[in-house]
């Protein structure tokens, strides 16, 4: 049975689901018990199922992110929360030297199946400190799996996986598609309501963390993307009048080699697409792994649109972050070799 949800509500139905199947899971992070979360994702999640299992933490990240560990190698499987992605550094230390490392160095003896949520990314108007997306300092950590979702469907089937997987990982959710897919313009703010991604199966329902989604189909470029900027890039393939291979990575670590490599040898040309600064971001390692594989198939240089290498502006967002303009300009780029 489906039933029509946005991104809040598809994540707190998988989280549900997880609480009520599996009484190993646990929930817990800052705001997230009685308050259901500064974005309301676990509104109600304490009530139904105590305050034993969906509790609040301190203002210590790096404290509950040892925490997580610690029930994690012990049985349990925690799902933590960190407010904003811009909050993970002092869990970092926990994150990428503990949990990333346990099944390595006690060769298969112990495994860390923890989720680490957290919203990410701009257009918020959240300034410096609530806009990042530092996933490309993530997927540089062996031992850890990346997931980025981008609608309410696969934002529910990739967290029952992520929940589920013995391996810890780092789950963004990108905070300007909580309630619609938000993808340029900031005074015209759409819902989830009638999109067919926000047709959401009910109860148990996940997504492989190996796949990538192909959103839109065509023959004359490879756009690829995630998170927020899948919905600006749809936008920008709308504008350019060019037929579009669409790619949603959705999984990082590990991403779909296979999918983006099929899509790029036949179209000929590339643009990949990431909110994050363009300097070492995981576009880099996209952009090298297709010229490593596509080299004798690629007909135009390959094209990257993506924040800026400044730190995220307060005042300017909307011009640091990727537009549809800027997409486009990219992809018709591509025609002109």
């Amino acid at each position: 049975m489906m039933t029509e949800m946005n991104m809040i509500q598809a994540l707190n139905s998988a989280i549900d689901d997880r609480l009520s199947n599996d009484e190993n899971v646990v929930v817990f992070g800052e705001d997230v018990g009685f308050f259901g979360g500064v974005f309301r994702v676990t509104d109600g999640l304490q009530k139904k199922h105590g305050a034993h299992r969906v509790f609040d933490a301190p203002l210590a990240e790096g404290g509950f992110a040892a925490m997580a560990f610690g029930m994690g190698i012990n049985g349990l499987r925690p799902v933590m929360e960190i407010q904003f992605a811009d909050y993970i550094f002092p869990a970092y230390d926990q994150i990428v030297n503990e949990m990333a490392k346990i099944r390595h160095r006690s060769g298969g003896e112990f495994t860390c199946p923890v989720t680490v949520r957290t919203p990410a990314g701009g257009g918020i108007r959240g300034g410096h400190h609530h806009s990042q997306s530092p996933e490309a300092q993530f997927t540089h950590t062996p031992g850890l799996k990346v997931v980025y979702c981008s609608t309410p469907r696969n934002a529910k089937g990739l967290l029952t996986s992520a929940i589920e997987c013995n391996d810890p990982v780092i789950f963004f959710e990108p905070k300007r598609c909580y309630r619609g897919p938000f993808y340029g313009d900031p005074h015209n703010v759409p819902t989830w309501k009638g999109h067919p991604d926000a047709e959401v199966p009910e109860g148990n329902y996940s997504i492989s963390l190996e796949e990538a989604n192909l959103v839109m189909e065509g023959n004359d470029c490879t756009v690829i993307a995630w998170g927020t900027m899948v919905h600006v890039c749809k936008q920008a393939i709308e504008d350019s009048g060019v037929s579009c291979d669409l790619l949603d990575l959705q999984t990082l670590v590990p991403w779909d080699r296979d999918a983006v490599v099929t899509s790029a040898k036949k179209t000929g040309r590339v643009v990949v697409v990431h909110e994050a600064p363009k300097t070492s971001g995981f576009g880099g390692e996209m952009v090298a792994s297709i010229q490593e594989r596509c080299f004798y198939h690629l007909e135009a240089p390959i094209e990257r649109v993506t924040g800026w290498d400044t730190p995220f502006p307060h005042t300017t967002e909307w011009d640091y972050m990727p537009s549809p303009e800027r997409i486009t300009e990219a992809i018709r780029r591509t025609q002109e070799v």
